[in-house]
């Protein structure tokens, strides 16, 4: 994209194994990113067919200033989610970015299915269509090592995407993998993956472009890495990572526990991350192009053999969403069983949030004998590891009637079995971690894909000093900042970094390379992107006027304490006439 007034897209069709690559001037307003994306989304997604049938498009694209400066390292995935029905958009890290911008690629569309399954080859100009059926039941690291031995030749500007067998088996909150410490987590792109045949991707290229004006650039480059590096914004991300918050979160009454039947973990201390640190840490690591390091890698021994004391180490990303997922949430205090859980969440291929927010509710379901020990085949209880790395993989094969249930989410589950006052989704997507108070609950009800990361509802609520609740300020809030990040999402920035980020230093980034734009033209993209979003959505059949909130999060005291239903529902509310307000603006 840069330099060029074109979007340059490639279109691939899996079954007729055909490609064609389309220059897009009228692209270039979305910046890049989620608002190229959510273009390509809508014109070639097909409301009228279930989200899994094979015409339905995965929509992959890069950012305006990828690759480009520090931190920019993300590539979005847009598609239809099986876990929810509607708007799927995920991010993720590690090399893909950098590939699709050295092959030439700032978007990518795939539709249709394989005859059988393949892996996706894409250079510069060229795609092939390689035989996966012996990798097909095999696992996504096997996947990945043969993917990089056949193309070794690219060695360097390379990425390997690929899915394991939750998304083989289409379960609805399958992720893929990237790179191997990094996903597209949320929301199921690994079963639509899996329904189009497609185990994995190769993305590989050696395009360089010279920077015009070099000076200009490094001195906003050099501003920018010594922000990320030489300040305190960036620091916490590098030293403990994301863990650094269980203990905070844990003292402010904040924590989901025991499928959100307590905000305090009595063993937090054991499971925060300095914990982490000290006793299973091992390296950090960092996606191309960001200096910061904010991957951190544990390791666990375990044994393998029954006799003989025959061991292997394992290395396994953690974070906090995934110390909370699989740890506090199920009532594990020791972070090797943590490690162990979470090593066996990767290996299924199945988003780490949703799975354990799934079994949390599960174990609920078996103790309150909504379902039986015959169902769940192993004892569910909080605290043992062992069963749930079990029940992960009965979710991946669909054991049985229940574990098939089940691997289409908890609000799915509970329909079938009861138990919907404790299924802790927001519109069918599982709940994240953080019950901070209205902020982060109704940020995800009202969010675009009802996650966390839409407007940082959690963050609205670290702000309310006073404790006085005002749910016009609140909707307020909650809609700027969705907005905003829609312009950050096109980028697409990692969203850590979006205090070094502020509209100055995005401003000079563009200048810098020869884009003169100004602050009028990054908020006039940043709501055509958003009214994109709610038309895929209204598309797709969501209203949220139809949301319901499942009783606990009313039950269980949040940072703020007890919430009261009807003002949640009230901020809503107020959201619904905001954002009405704001398509008939875009519009007019």
């Amino acid at each position: 994209m840069i330099y060029q007034k074109t979007v340059r897209v490639l279109y691939i069709d899996m079954q007729a194994k055909k490609i064609r690559i389309v220059e897009r001037e009228d692209l270039k307003q979305y910046i890049g990113g989620v608002g190229v994306a959510s273009i390509l989304l809508e014109e070639n997604m097909r409301p009228e067919l279930p989200p899994l049938d094979p015409a339905q498009p995965i929509v992959f694209a890069i950012g305006g200033l990828s690759t480009i400066y520090p931190v920019i390292t993300k590539t979005v995935a847009m598609f239809i989610s099986p876990l929810t029905g509607e708007l799927g958009e995920s991010y993720a890290g590690g090399r893909m970015a950098l590939t699709m911008f050295s092959a030439g690629f700032d978007a990518i569309v795939i539709y249709n299915k394989a005859v059988k399954p393949t892996i996706l080859s894409i250079s510069a100009n060229d795609v092939n269509f390689r035989d996966a059926e012996p990798l097909w039941g095999t696992g996504k690291d096997n996947v990945g090592q043969v993917v990089r031995a056949f193309e070794h030749k690219h060695s360097g500007k390379r990425s390997t995407i690929r899915i394991g067998p939750g998304g083989e088996n289409q379960v609805a909150y399958a992720c893929v993998t990237v790179d191997r410490y990094r996903h597209f987590g949320r929301l199921g792109l690994g079963a639509v993956f899996g329904s189009k045949y497609l185990k994995a991707i190769s993305i590989a290229g050696g395009r360089d472009i010279p920077i015009r004006n070099f000076q200009s650039y490094f001195k906003t480059y050099r501003e920018i890495f010594e922000r990320c590096t030489k300040s305190d914004v960036m620091a916490k991300y590098h030293d403990t990572g994301t863990p650094i918050n269980v203990e905070p979160l844990n003292e402010a009454g904040a924590l989901p526990t025991l499928n959100m039947r307590q905000n305090r973990f009595e063993h937090a201390d054991k499971v925060s991350g300095e914990a982490f640190s000290q006793d299973c840490l091992v390296r950090k690591l960092s996606c191309s192009g960001c200096p910061v390091g904010c991957i951190h890698l544990g390791q666990f021994r375990r044994e393998f053999a029954a006799h003989g004391h025959e061991y292997e180490t394992i290395t396994v990303g953690y974070d906090y969403e995934l110390i909370f997922a699989l740890g506090t949430f199920l009532g594990l205090s020791d972070p090797k069983e943590i490690l162990e859980l979470i090593e066996e969440v990767e290996l299924a291929g199945l988003d780490a949030m949703s799975a354990g927010v799934v079994l949390g509710w599960a174990t609920e379901a078996l103790e309150k004998g909504l379902v039986t020990n015959e169902d769940t085949i192993v004892p569910l209880v909080f605290g043992s590891y062992k069963e749930y790395c079990a029940a992960v993989h009965y979710i991946v094969s669909g054991e049985n009637e229940f574990y098939k249930n089940l691997g289409r989410g908890v609000k799915y589950a509970s329909e079938v079995y009861g138990g919907q006052s404790f299924a802790m989704h927001v519109s069918g997507n599982e709940m994240a971690g953080y019950h901070t108070g209205y902020g982060s609950l109704v940020g995800a009800a009202v969010g675009a894909r009802h996650s966390h990361l839409c407007n940082g509802g959690y963050s609205v609520d670290q702000g309310m000093k006073d404790g006085n609740i005002d749910p016009d300020k609140i909707a307020d809030a909650l809609l700027a900042e969705e907005v905003e990040r829609c312009m950050l999402n096109s980028l697409v920035i990692c969203l850590f970094a979006r205090k070094v980020y502020d509209r100055g230093t995005i401003l000079s980034a563009f200048a810098a390379i020869g884009e003169n734009m100004t602050d009028d033209d990054l908020t006039a993209a940043a709501r055509r992107i958003f009214a994109t979003k709610l038309r895929i959505k209204k598309a797709l059949g969501f209203r949220l006027r139809s949301v319901k909130l499942p009783k606990r999060f009313f039950e269980t005291p949040s940072m703020h304490g007890q919430l009261d239903e009807a003002t949640a529902y009230e901020i809503m509310a107020k959201y619904q006439e905001k954002i009405t307000a704001l398509e008939s603006a875009v519009k007019g």
